[in-house]
């Protein structure tokens, strides 16, 4: 070999090396990160024992890894810490008032000096919801038999698949702003709060949509985010507005693995915007859909740096301004190290109060007379994104509109096209269906993706189809 290629085939085989290395490294990173922020936010968040949170769904979304994956809670001190095969370690701690967060590096005394914000007063629990807690009034024979139906087949699990993949957890359905039906898992309740997955996405957009009418964000202008304003950076010109209808163009990779962008995103780093932030242009703004997590928690941190990125101010506005008011005294949502809201992924709320969120929607904003949403942002977050196929999406919400030229090729052909949904992995939603006055809430720890299996579809058109009340 001539000596003068010595030194490039040793680089090569370095990088080799560093590459082999890395993934593993990588992967270590994201399963113990992953098993410490969802069995923390499963104990501690929706009071789950941690066996049946780790055995029933935490190893199930690991895979065989899962056996090389180790945790321990400290109760008294609120955080677990976990370790994957003896490469990497990760703590995440639980503070009253926003759930777990990961410390990826951060200062944990600083974290613990975050005082919860105070909360409001309990809503009476003998009047009816939404503006109370009382459960569904008895309904007639002819309604309650097919709500019952339609319940029963919620839980149960589909035909021919193992285990109990479906694993539903609640479901509440409100029809006409009446609560008509509701039904929980064993160990689960009314006031168990459960995570959103992607719904958050939502939640993420409904308080974009309330600092847009507050002047603390412009829809429309480019978004002010620090790492894309140098001169010449064409990602200056990406608006509000296309980080909300998924089409700024920013390369995100979404598919759910080891060591994809979001993973690391979500289970490896102390700000998630910031990640996201850093991302290049893979398209011209307003070009091309692209599903991405990321895009929500740069609008998340937007909202924090709107809020003077002080987590207290934020928790104590996101409360004051919509929490509080429609009564989702349960909801909170996670932040990362940094402050920032994880408005990709992790929102709790009950289903009673996931419910309250659909009901919201539905009377376009509008809640015990008081206009929460700005005039016409239903509406907005309701028309499809022109890059988006067949009219499924909106502006952080999901769309039965189907494709203008065939209708018929959309998400639910068997619910009304005005159907809209906050949707999250493992089977989490919050269905808004106008025309019927209807909202169904599903939330679960499916261990398997897919509408069908999570039984959505026929569940809505049960409801649908059940005797006016």
């Amino acid at each position: 070999m001539p000596r003068r290629l010595l030194p490039t085939l040793l680089c090569l085989i370095g990088f080799a090396a560093l590459a082999a290395w890395q993934r593993p490294h990588v992967a270590a990173q994201v399963g113990a990160g992953f098993t410490a922020r969802v069995v923390c936010a499963l104990v501690f968040g929706s009071g789950l024992e941690p066996v049946a949170a780790f055995d029933g769904y935490v190893a199930w979304l690991l895979g065989p890894a899962h056996r090389l994956v180790r945790f321990e809670i400290d109760r008294e001190a609120g955080a677990v810490d976990a370790r994957a095969a003896l490469l990497w370690r990760a703590r995440v701690v639980h503070r009253p008032g926003v759930g777990c967060t990961l410390l990826a590096g951060a200062d944990e005394a600083a974290l613990r000096a975050f005082r919860d914000p105070p909360n409001a007063s309990p809503l009476p629990a003998d009047a009816p919801w939404p503006l109370g807690e009382a459960g569904p009034a008895a309904p007639s024979p002819a309604i309650g038999a097919a709500l019952e139906a339609a319940l029963d087949a919620a839980f149960a699990e589909p035909e021919g698949t193992p285990g109990r993949l479906r694993q539903t957890l609640a479901v509440a359905i409100a029809h006409d702003g009446r609560l008509v039906a509701e039904r929980y898992a064993a160990g689960v309740g009314p006031d168990t709060p459960l995570v959103s997955w992607s719904m958050a996405k939502s939640v993420i957009a409904t308080l974009a949509g309330i600092a847009v009418a507050e002047g603390r964000l412009a829809l429309h202008a480019p978004a002010p985010v620090p790492e894309w304003q140098t001169p010449g950076d064409a990602r200056r010109a990406v608006t509000l507005d296309q980080l909300l209808r998924q089409s700024s163009g920013l390369a995100f990779d979404e598919t759910y693995g080891a060591s994809n962008d979001v993973s690391r995103m979500l289970f490896t780093r102390a700000d998630a915007g910031a990640f996201a932030a850093a991302r290049p242009l893979a398209h011209p703004p307003d070009t091309f859909w692209s599903y991405s997590s990321g895009t929500s928690n740069i609008v998340a941190r937007l909202l924090r740096e709107a809020l003077g990125n002080d987590l207290e101010a934020l928790v104590a506005w996101s409360r004051a301004t919509l929490f509080d008011p429609l009564g989702m005294r349960s909801a909170y949502a996670e932040p990362d190290a940094s402050g920032t809201f994880l408005g990709s992924s992790l929102v709790f709320a009950t289903a009673r109060d996931w419910a309250r969120f659909g009901q919201l929607h539905l009377q376009d904003g509008v809640w015990n007379g008081r206009r929460i949403l700005p005039e016409g942002w239903v509406r907005y977050v309701t028309t499809p994104a022109p890059a988006a196929p067949d009219g499924r999406y909106g502006a952080h919400w999901w769309l039965n509109a189907g494709d203008p030229g065939d209708p018929a090729r959309r998400m639910w052909p068997e619910l009304p096209r005005d159907t809209y949904a906050a949707r999250g992995m493992s089977g989490q939603y919050v269905v808004v269906v106008p025309s019927a006055r209807l909202v169904v809430v599903r939330l679960g720890l499916s261990q398997a993706e897919g509408d069908a299996l999570h039984g959505i579809e026929p569940l809505v058109r049960a409801a649908l189809d059940a005797p006016a009340p």
